[in-house]
């Protein structure tokens, strides 16, 4: 006669559901708790930066912010510039969105990257590097918004818009931190 070694089998379903809720966590624990990596290689690429929160990613270029099929696949690789906004060293508003949670199953490193946007404050620094050229900004605004409230995406004066829903976790309300360039 063969005998299960329960307490064996009990330990390991535990050990594997653990292994399972720092898969799945570990983005939210990274804002919090690891270093940011490093902005890369100056000639590799767009990235934004923002020390105070621990933020670092890489910026996709002209998304069509009207289709969640597109933004969706692009914020898996990153944050958003919306499609018609300026880019750096452009005259206009450059419009950056990126999510500040999602569904546990589908977080991935950048799902999580504007968490803690909320923290930013009057002052605070933003960096965006595109090949190498560095583009500062401080943030001189914060605005809680209605989804319906898109006229901001469409303003004219050279600043930098980074856009998230809050409060973290569902889709209710718009958080706006404005930027001016240094």
């Amino acid at each position: 006669m063969v005998r299960f070694n329960l307490t064996w089998l009990g330990n390991s379903l535990i050990a594997l559901g653990l292994a399972g809720i720092i898969f799945t966590f570990y983005p939210l624990f990274a804002v919090y708790f690891a270093k940011p990596p490093p902005v890369p290689a100056a000639d590799s690429g767009i990235y934004l930066s923002i020390p105070k929160i621990n933020a670092v990613a890489p910026i996709v270029l002209g998304v069509n912010s009207q289709n969640p099929a597109a933004y969706q696949k692009a914020l898996e690789h990153g944050v958003a510039q919306a499609a018609g906004t300026a880019l750096p060293g452009q005259p206009g508003t450059i419009y950056i969105f990126a999510h500040s949670s999602d569904l546990p199953w589908r977080l991935t490193r950048y799902n999580a990257v504007f968490l803690r946007l909320g923290e930013l404050t009057n002052g605070d620094k933003i960096t965006i590097t595109d090949n190498g050229v560095v583009y500062k900004y401080t943030v001189f605004d914060k605005k809680v918004v209605w989804p319906n409230q898109g006229q901001y995406l469409h303003q004219t004066a050279s600043q930098l818009i980074l856009q998230t829903c809050t409060p973290p976790g569902t889709a209710l309300e718009r958080l706006l931190i404005f930027a001016r360039p240094d």
